[in-house]
């Protein structure tokens, strides 16, 4: 029994929208039932790539784009006016940029709310304008080499709820009218985005997730200012250069921030020359005075994931530091040529944390660090984290050497509340523990901390054992 053909009509175009587009217009040959029902899957998906991949045991295909655009004509003109709930695009140089305003315009017509558009044109491509006043999108993905001077004009999308820019150019002035014309926006994710003004200001009352990705971008300008008014925000993703100042910083209800500032190799020395008192703050890059006002916005934030270039900018706000009341899992993520200046400060304010992620224990060695290692001997060292809170570890890339389970028995020796500690090792470490001094090592730091504060702490290794 053909147990699909009874199914209703409705299920088995839902089924359909799971498949790729040319995927599901294979299906149509069927029977006459199956082609009828194809014209109404309210997903289509094309990718030039995928059409016009080759067929393992097959000659090997000469790349068509005409087929391609003959493809998605016919799939659109069978389809006619009918609803569509999602359409993705995704081609490259070669397709006519006449037939992708077209197919576009079409499917804004028919009232499709996701679309999400991957156009690599060699040339200067600019959207038609119907994208920028639709009034059905609520999901808008963009990405690469567009350029959105046409926002500029008149720009109105109040159904939008996510936008994602990847790649495109932003006019002077256009943030903030984009912004203002997505009154319903919830979710803006902006990965290469090139500024192309030096103050910047991201205002909504609504936003509760923002990505800045600018890893890789090589951006117009350096920004002067960076504000955020963004009360209702509960996640942040920044990875940018240091701008050189953040006048307003106000996220009200954060849960979850990661930052991961983009440091030149002369701004870190700048950084350690100041904390020794080899510079004066004024012949110095100006961001490094300020990166404390970005760090106190973040006060009420429940998980912060810092890296390596942030924690070293952070030695320079620990006069300033903010107390964390609301913190409960910090994560860092250490490199070699990085410091821990700021770990003592940093976790001393934060009163009420449960979970410490280290990736990578081994850092630059500086005399302000010895309080959270031992890399320098200090006979108080132990005193100033005594009354830190932690009660889970958990430590990454973990290389199995003495000097890393040294650190590993400091740890147990100043984190006094600690139940639990996980040890992930590295993936190249075929055993962690093979060599016999390293097992008795880790045997004795055990019974030591277990012994002396009269509790029981579970360690957990995984890994390439």
């Amino acid at each position: 029994m053909d147990l699909f053909s009874s199914l209703p009509d409705d299920l088995l175009c839902h089924i359909l929208s799971f498949l790729t587009t040319k995927e599901a217009a294979l299906t149509s040959v069927l029977s006459q039932r199956w082609r009828n029902l194809f014209a109404f899957v309210p997903h289509l998906e094309f990718d030039d790539s995928v059409f016009l991949h080759q067929v393992e045991g097959k000659p090997e295909r000469v790349r068509n784009p005409q087929s391609f655009m003959d493809f998605v004509d016919r799939v659109l003109t069978l389809q006619s006016d009918s609803p569509i709930v999602k359409f993705s695009l995704k081609c490259k140089t070669g397709v006519d940029s006449d037939h992708v305003d077209r197919w576009i315009c079409n499917v804004l017509k028919r009232g499709v709310s996701d679309l999400d558009l991957f156009i690599d044109f060699r040339d200067l491509y600019w959207l038609p304008h119907d994208v920028g006043v639709s009034r059905t999108l609520v999901e808008l993905r963009l990405a690469s080499e567009f350029d959105l001077y046409w926002w500029e004009k008149d720009i109105c999308l109040p159904m939008l709820k996510t936008l994602v820019l990847d790649s495109c150019g932003l006019c002077i002035g256009l943030f903030q009218i984009l912004l203002s014309a997505c009154p319903a926006l919830e979710e803006l994710d902006m990965t290469n985005t090139r500024w192309r003004e030096s103050n910047v200001t991201v205002s909504s009352q609504i936003l509760k997730e923002l990505t800045i990705d600018l890893h890789g971008c090589g951006s117009l300008v350096i920004l002067k200012s960076l504000s955020f008014d963004a009360p209702s925000l509960v996640y942040f993703y920044y990875c940018d250069s240091l701008a050189e100042d953040y006048p307003q910083v106000n996220f009200e209800n954060l849960v979850e921030a990661q930052i991961n500032l983009l440091l030149t190799q002369g701004q870190i020395e700048q950084v350690r020359a100041l904390n020794n008192e080899m510079l004066i703050v004024d012949d110095v890059f100006p961001g490094l005075g300020n990166a404390w006002k970005l760090i106190t916005g973040l006060r009420n934030v429940q998980e912060l994931y810092l890296s390596p270039d942030t924690l070293e900018v952070l030695s320079r706000c620990c006069e300033a530091m903010p107390v964390f009341n609301n913190l409960k899992l910090l994560s860092i993520w250490s490199d070699m040529t990085r410091g821990w200046q700021a770990m003592p400060v940093l976790l001393r304010n934060c009163p009420h944390l449960e979970t410490l992620m280290i990736e990578g224990l081994l850092h630059y060695v500086t005399d302000q660090c010895g309080y959270v290692c031992d890399c320098i001997s200090r006979e108080d060292k132990v005193r100033p984290l005594t009354s830190c809170p932690v009660k889970k570890l958990q430590i990454y890339e973990f290389g199995g050497t003495i000097r890393e389970l040294e650190m590993i028995m400091h740890f147990l020796d100043v984190f006094r509340c600690l139940k639990e500690m996980e040890i992930y090792a590295h993936e190249g470490i075929p055993t962690l523990f093979k060599d016999p001094k390293r097992v008795e090592l880790v045997g004795k730091m055990m019974s030591f901390y277990n012994k002396l504060w009269t509790c029981d702490v579970q360690l957990l290794v995984r890994g390439p054992l």
